[in-house]
């Protein structure tokens, strides 16, 4: 099982992990000088967004189109949360937890890819930023897994499962909420603020560690 990263915030502002420097642009580590203050995910993301966009930084929000109360309120939450960091967020683009994420990125001021199963952009819900039809049907779910860093299961359900699946199979981190799928790989997390900051540190998990085939085995500060 492995771990989250030191994180150090470098006197002249620079972000270390593990004793390497953050290539933020690129998402990537060099070799460079890791001396300065420890620090949390979250105030490093802080620092970051003060620092340049973080546009090209990627997280998926999936769940059931028939939500409960509990998981579209922790869908808009989540959403809300990482679209404040200034992430892209990415969804089905359609109702229950994918109207619910796209809400709360709305309102945030962020962006949200909506990958639709038709053919039209009118398929997309009012708050999807930018509607992208793939004519493929429950197979854009793969797409959505391969193109998130890190996605949030926000409940459960068979099409959620496939997109859970792929997501391990990709080797990419879930974080699980709201009675999210029951299955080995996706961390299961109590809270929305618990959860937004596995999402943070498995973020820079994937910085130090690109090719790790099982990246979705991480232990968080917030799994005691």
């Amino acid at each position: 099982m492995a771990t989250v990263p030191d994180i150090i915030i470098s006197a002249i502002g620079e972000i270390h992990l593990d004793g390497q420097k953050l290539d933020a642009r690129n998402w990537t580590v060099t070799q460079g000088d890791a001396t300065g203050s420890s620090t949390s995910a979250s105030a490093a993301f802080e620092h970051l967004k003060q620092q340049q966009p973080l546009r090209h930084i990627v997280v998926g929000i999936i769940g059931p189109r028939d939500a409960t109360d509990e998981q579209l309120e922790a869908a808009e939450q989540v959403a809300f949360r990482l679209a404040g960091y200034g992430f892209t967020l990415i969804c089905g683009g359609k109702t229950g937890v994918m109207h619910a994420a796209s809400k709360g990125c709305h309102d945030a001021g962020g962006l949200l890819v909506g990958l639709l199963p038709g053919s039209k952009p009118s398929e997309a819900n009012e708050f999807v930023g930018v509607p992208l039809p793939t004519g493929l049907g429950e197979a854009r779910n793969m797409i959505i897994a391969k193109s998130a860093r890190v996605l949030v299961a926000v409940g459960g359900s068979y099409g959620t499962l496939s997109e859970v699946a792929y997501g391990l199979h990709f080797s990419k981190p879930v974080i699980g909420i709201a009675n999210a799928a029951d299955v080995d790989g996706v961390v299961h997390i109590d809270s929305v603020e618990e959860a937004v900051n596995a999402v943070l540190e498995a973020l820079f998990f994937s910085a130090v560690h690109p090719d790790v085939e099982e990246g979705c085995k991480i232990t968080y500060s917030s799994v005691k």
